[in-house]
């Protein structure tokens, strides 16, 4: 088995401030204003970027998208062993143009959904160990 180590140092700028960064030079910020991201939103936000990554390497080999989003969303809930996530939803927004090559594409991509749900997104395979991860295509 293959291992790649990966890590982040989160460190406190001010009260209820966190700059996370990796190795690479990238930095977030965490907390600054209501417009700001937290943990939970980057937990959704990782969970969405790994999934669209895959699905769009999938699928853009038979056709580049007109559009493609993906939308993840959660209940954050209480229970009696404290704070967590629950029914997490991924849902999938894609166009793809007209044509041989467009329908290439929209039939590979539920596909390409399930192969990144099932095998390929570390991050959605890692939280479902403990909460289920429903995925969803939407109509375009």
């Amino acid at each position: 088995m293959a291992e790649d180590l990966k890590s982040v140092v989160v460190e406190r700028t001010a009260l209820g401030v966190y700059q996370i960064r990796n190795v690479r030079g990238g930095a977030i910020t965490l907390y600054v204003n209501d417009t700001d991201f937290t943990a939970v939103e980057l937990l959704l936000g990782a969970i969405g970027a790994c999934t669209i990554n895959d699905v769009d390497h999938l699928t853009s080999r038979r056709a580049e998208p007109e559009s493609l989003s993906v939308e993840v969303s959660g209940n954050k809930t209480t229970d009696e062993g404290g704070n967590i996530m629950r029914d997490v939803t991924v849902t999938f927004r894609a166009a793809f143009p007209e044509g041989p090559e467009g329908d290439a594409a929209r039939a590979a991509l539920p596909r390409a959904v399930a192969a990144s749900h099932d095998r390929l997104c570390t991050v959605s395979r890692t939280v479902q160990t403990a909460t289920p991860v429903t995925t969803v295509i939407a109509p375009d």
